[in-house]
């Protein structure tokens, strides 16, 4: 882990008039010549609003802990969708971001997404626990460029789920080579106690069901992530990506019993077709 409508509006109301009206009065041709372009020039303008999309599909495979925390790995195939519009709209499995203003080096940008929750069906050891509910996540980051460079701080609140608050901050890099393109980057995230205790605190009840010790735990930093990825032009439109994440957990929520090991990595495969 940029947003705002997926579409710039590019017909207003007596265009949409226009385009919804008879063509046979003269009625009809007053009201074009006052109203502006005719409807052709409209959908033309659609059209290439459109175009300037960068829309991929494509699908893979992803390997990577049960769930946070976990000592067990799942394989799960992934379908994936994404479309940018330049560096300023992007609409992927994750959700939506937007920059909303640029001054200098500096972006700010907004998101719209989600957070999957946890399941106890994921994993024997979860059982008892319960479920924690998926809720929808709103974020802002501030992003500092630096040529290929970027530093980034992002804060987000999860509504619904465990109502918690999140915070990132990292560090990415990217390099262009031929037909491949290289990236690395680095971060941390802190979490508030709600979510803290939510998804890796044990209350008296879920001690009794689960028969894990009873866990308290605050606000803290959570995990430290390593992440590399490159990505390959096989032609024009195909492509092929692989990424490789490697997770830590810290401190509490290392010591949490709801966590079995304290190294979390992922690899993800995907191939895509880019319209």
């Amino acid at each position: 882990m940029r947003y705002s409508s997926a579409v710039r509006p590019g017909l207003n109301v007596a265009c949409l008039a226009l385009l919804l009206a008879p063509a046979s009065a003269a009625a009809a041709d007053t009201a074009a010549s006052s109203a502006g372009p005719s409807a052709p020039d409209n959908l033309l303008f659609v059209a290439e609003k459109l175009a300037e999309w960068n829309v991929v599909l494509g699908g893979g495979v992803l390997i990577a802990p049960k769930y946070e925390g976990s000592d067990e790995f799942d394989v799960q195939p992934i379908p994936f969708v994404t479309a940018t519009l330049g560096d300023h709209v992007t609409v992927d499995p994750r959700g939506i971001s937007a920059e909303l203003y640029r001054i200098g080096n500096f972006g700010f940008s907004g998101q719209v997404g989600y957070d999957t929750g946890r399941e106890q069906s994921d994993s024997k050891h979860l059982r008892g626990l319960g479920d924690i509910d998926m809720g929808g996540v709103v974020g802002a980051t501030v992003t500092y460029y630096m040529g290929e460079a970027e530093i980034y701080g992002s804060l987000s609140r999860i509504i619904g789920g465990s109502d918690g608050l999140q915070a990132k901050l990292g560090f990415k890099l990217a390099h262009d080579v031929g037909q491949f393109r290289f990236s690395a980057g680095v971060s941390t995230t802190w979490a508030d106690e709600e979510y803290m205790q939510t998804y890796f605190g044990v209350t008296p009840v879920q001690a009794v069901l689960s028969g894990l010790p009873r866990y308290e735990i605050g606000a803290g930093f959570k995990r430290v992530d390593l992440e590399l990825a490159a990505t390959y032009a096989v032609s024009e439109h195909w492509l092929l990506r692989g990424e490789v994440n490697l997770g830590y957990l810290l401190g509490d929520v290392a010591d949490s019993p709801v966590v079995q090991e304290a190294f979390q990595p992922s690899v993800m495969l995907l191939l895509g077709y880019r319209f």
